[in-house]
């Protein structure tokens, strides 16, 4: 697909699902990490480690933040290219890195199958703009293959839920639904002409799915036997837009090796997303770049200079 193509179908549809984005090369070392920060599909059917498992049998206990211990999959989730992709969808090149989570989910382990519903709630402070250009671009990368019955992403192209206002957010198939806690979250009809027209977002590994926190989407059960599907949920906004955010990075600064082994690996375009100043701004100086090198021993600051 041709960028003109596909950021005009991001504009109109709210995503864009693009097949094998990322090459097997691309992927490999990553993939082959995998099994480091999840059990396989194999060990987890077969509960090798009990223990282990437990945390996946809830719908959200799959999700790793980052960093993860492994430095290939920190590295792949700001790969150049998704660095190249958020900046043509958002038409700027000054980016932020505002969320990434590895993702491991598996047949049986939990219920996956959501609502339809947009991610604003816990992207942003305020409410989207549906009259202002995109601001951020949320980006799923497939790191195994991901077919119907492997809980694809689904996505409601933009035009079907033009008339929703910013709450409630989340709209059933059918009526009655409730959310207890939180009340006027939760449509109260509804809307089942919407999951006649939702688009399954299947793929092989390297598949990539873009899209905004205005577009509804959903996830789907994993139903195939022995089935797992592995993902990063990787999100930039742009720099300017500061009231888009999930995670403080200085949170995760602190928290192990991981981080200083990432900044050590990562390049100055990488880094920038998490807020280092570029190279060649006023805050490096000899003393800055000597703090920097002590507290990330392995940093390289002759790019910096």
């Amino acid at each position: 697909m041709i960028a003109t193509e596909m950021c005009s179908r991001f504009n109109s549809e709210g995503f864009v699902i693009l097949p094998e984005f990322l090459e097997p090369d691309e992927l490999r070392h990553a993939v082959d990490d995998l099994s480091s920060e999840f059990p396989t599909a194999g060990e987890f059917h077969a509960d090798v480690d009990p223990q282990r498992n437990q945390r996946f049998r809830d719908e959200f206990g799959g999700i790793t933040p980052f960093p993860a211990q492994s430095a290939a999959l920190n590295l792949l989730s700001v790969h150049p290219r998704l660095i190249d992709l958020a900046t043509a969808l958002l038409g700027d090149d000054d980016l932020r890195s505002y969320s990434i989570e590895f993702w491991a989910k598996y047949t049986g382990a939990a219920d996956y199958d959501q609502p339809f519903h947009r991610d604003y709630l816990n992207h942003t402070v305020v409410v989207p703009s549906p009259d202002a250009p995109p601001s951020q671009v949320e980006v799923f990368v497939y790191l195994s293959d991901v077919t119907d019955g492997l809980g694809p992403i689904s996505l409601l192209p933009q035009r079907y839920g033009m008339d929703a206002p910013a709450l409630p957010n989340w709209y059933p198939a059918s009526s009655g639904q409730r959310d207890d806690d939180h009340p006027d979250w939760v449509a109260g009809d509804g809307r089942p002409h919407w999951y006649e027209h939702e688009v399954k977002a299947t793929g092989p590994a390297g598949t990539v799915i873009a899209y905004r926190i205005d577009t509804f989407h959903r996830g789907t059960d994993l139903l195939a036997p022995g089935g797992h599907r592995f993902t990063i949920h990787t999100n930039f906004r742009k720099a300017t837009d500061d009231w888009i955010t999930k995670r403080a990075w200085t949170d995760r600064a602190n928290t192990g090796s991981a981080w200083a082994d990432f900044v050590a690996a990562a390049s100055p375009d990488q880094l920038r997303l998490f807020g280092f100043p570029p190279p060649g701004h006023a805050y490096w100086t000899d003393s800055t770049l000597a703090g920097v090198t002590q507290r990330y021993p392995g940093f390289n600051p002759e790019p910096w200079r």
